[in-house]
């Protein structure tokens, strides 16, 4: 499904694909609810196209929601365990569940190609920095080790101690 600026957000068909690549660093999932349909590959073992805000998640949820952005923030504030694949909109009013309930998020260094339901690549990126966003903590441990990140900088935190000023003294 989904993300795009390529793509209008509303009324256009919503059919992009994840590229492969990235679905084979962060298998296996549990489910995928909004499955594209037709679509070259499976994101998970099982693959809803139909209803997916209506029923149950289960398992681990690989999470590529169609970018109409009048239901993506629906399909976000859903989203408790497992990954799901952005635009990093920040500012977007829809992105807030991101903020508040994901355990960690990937900015991506580079913009993606999505390919279309005949497994063909698009032919232009998705126009907006992608993130991949972890919801639990063995979605966290998958970022770590999918090879999508060549360098992690970890910043220790140092408590800042204020210094006090002598005046007169």
């Amino acid at each position: 499904m989904a993300l795009g600026s390529h793509q209008q957000s509303v009324g256009k068909n919503q059919n992009h694909i994840t590229p492969k690549w990235i679905v084979d660093r962060l298998e296996p999932f549990d489910l995928d609810p909004c499955a594209a349909d037709p679509r070259p590959w499976d994101c998970a073992r099982i693959n809803w196209t139909e209803r997916g805000l209506e029923r149950n998640w289960f398992g681990l949820v690989y999470l590529h929601p169609p970018f109409n952005r009048y239901e993506v923030g629906e399909w976000i504030a859903k989203h408790g365990n497992g990954i799901t694949l952005l635009h990093a909109r920040a500012e977007a009013e829809w992105f807030e569940p991101i903020w508040q309930h994901a355990a960690a998020i990937l900015f991506m260094a580079d913009r993606i190609k999505f390919y279309r339901p005949n497994g063909t690549e698009q032919p232009a990126n998705s126009g907006a920095p992608p993130i991949l966003a972890a919801f639990g903590d063995d979605a966290v441990l998958r970022l770590h080790r999918c090879a999508l990140v060549t360098h992690w900088h970890n910043q220790a935190a140092v408590p800042v101690r204020p210094q006090l000023a002598v005046v007169g003294g």
